[in-house]
This record gives C-alpha cells, structure tokens and sequence, in this order.
C-alpha cells in the first residue's frame, strides 16, 4: 500500500468515526458529506446495538436516552479494531468508571464488567469433564484443579451479582438488589459457562479465595490455605463444594501442579 492511499484511508476513517466533514475534501476519490453522514448514522447505530447485545443490564439501568449518545461517543473514543463486532467494547467498564457523569452511579464499572464475563464466557471453548482424572486427588504429588473455560471473578464494593441478575430476570428481586446497594453491601461474583449457557452467582469470600489460586495455576492445597484463611465463618466445606463445581461444570478435571 502506497503512503498516499494509506494517509486517505486514515482520514476517511477519521471521518467516519466522528472527525470534521472538512477532512473528505483532502481525499482525491470524492465522497458526499450525505454519504459520510450515512456511513457514520450507520456505525453509531451498530454501536448502539452491539453496546446494547453485550451490556444490557448497563442499557437498562441508563435508559436508551442517555445510553444511546453514550454509546455513540464510546464508539467515536474507542472505535472497534477488528471486523468481528462481538468483540468490541470491552473497555466500556473503565470508560463507565472515570466517565465524569456518571460519578452518582460508581457500580456501573462492575456491573460492565460482570456483564463483558458472561458476553465472553458466552462465546468460551467447550470443555468436557475428565472423571478418570480426579483420581490423582488420591495419589501423592503436588495435584491442582482445571477449572472450565471463561471463569471470572470479581470482588466487588456493590451488590453486582444481585443488580445483574435482577435486571436480566425482569427486575426479579430488584427491590432487594436496591437495599443491598443502599446499604453499601458488595458481593463476590462468579461466572463460568455450563454447556452452552454462561452463569453467574454469588460467592463465599473463602470460595473466591479458592478458585483465584486455582486460576493462578497453584496447588490444591495452597489453594485450600487460601479458602481456609478466607472462611470467617467456617462455613467452607470442600468435598461438597468440589461435588457441585464438578457437576456444575466449573470444575472439569484434576491435573498434576
């Protein structure tokens, strides 16, 4: 590619996510300010959607008033860098986070970001369970455990789990979700992919603790230091947790650490 049609590429791109008009007036092919204008309504409205399919609790909580200019604005500060949509708008819990307008509402950045987890954990890899391998529980050696892929986890200040999980069950516990949040409580959360369907719940800070160190690639029983040291209440009971997170599909296997 010649530097000449490089330079033209960049400024129609430039133009086309949100630069001057002025700019097309330097590009030898000639092109409409209506047939720029078409192309960027076009780009800000595929914004709006694919912002709308990965975030719709944030939509939801916003109101398609103010989240549809926020959308097109994200798109002109951070416009996608390859073809696939899906793909796009990871950024937006930071952008949510220091945006100056949205100071009232500080929760958002968490609620984008468990909502990005379950939009991925949506397109994760398969994983089936390896039964054979949770023999090496029982064998010495340093033993750790294979968690399933698109395993997230976050602790939070707000009641993100609780918010999310409201919103997206048509407002199903949303008054409790507000009082939670009213009274400053945070929640750990937890998403992972369950066959085809991405999940999300609230989590022990001892369980957190666990899967964290088993996501660092640790051994179980440095894990298991972790949980217990996490377990306030000692509450944290392995055997049944693992039995749950196996049949659940969080856990899929055992492996040497």
């Amino acid at each position: 590619m010649s530097a000449a049609l490089a330079h033209q590429q960049s400024q129609l791109l430039q133009a086309l996510f949100g630069g001057s008009h002025n700019m097309l007036e330097q590009l030898n092919k000639p092109m409409s300010s209506r047939g720029l204008q078409a192309y960027q309504a076009n780009g800000q409205a595929l914004a709006e959607r694919a912002l709308t399919a990965a975030y719709p609790v944030v939509a939801q909580m916003l109101g398609q008033e103010s989240f549809a200019p926020l959308a097109r604005y994200f798109w002109q500060q951070h416009p996608p860098q390859r073809g696939d949509m899906a793909q796009w708008g990871s950024l937006l819990a930071d952008f949510l986070q220091t945006a100056p307008q949205l100071k009232d509402e500080p929760f958002l950045g968490d609620v984008a970001r468990v909502e990005w987890a379950l939009h991925n954990a949506a397109s994760a890899g398969d994983a089936q369970a390896d039964l054979p391998s949770f023999t090496l529980l029982s064998q010495a050696g340093e033993v750790t455990l294979q968690l399933s892929p698109g395993v997230f986890l976050l602790a939070s200040s707000y009641p993100v789990v609780s918010l999310v999980s409201a919103h997206l069950s048509n407002n199903l516990g949303l008054a409790q979700a507000a009082e939670k949040l009213q009274s400053g409580s945070g929640e750990h959360a937890l998403v992972w992919r369950q066959g085809f369907k991405p999940c999300l719940r609230q989590h022990s800070a001892a369980e957190h603790a666990l899967v964290q160190a088993l996501q660092s690639g640790q051994a179980l029983e440095q894990a298991l230091d972790a949980a217990f040291k996490n377990d306030a209440a000692n509450e944290f009971e392995f055997n049944g947790w693992l039995s749950q997170s196996v049949q659940s599909g969080l856990i899929t296997g055992a492996r040497a650490a």
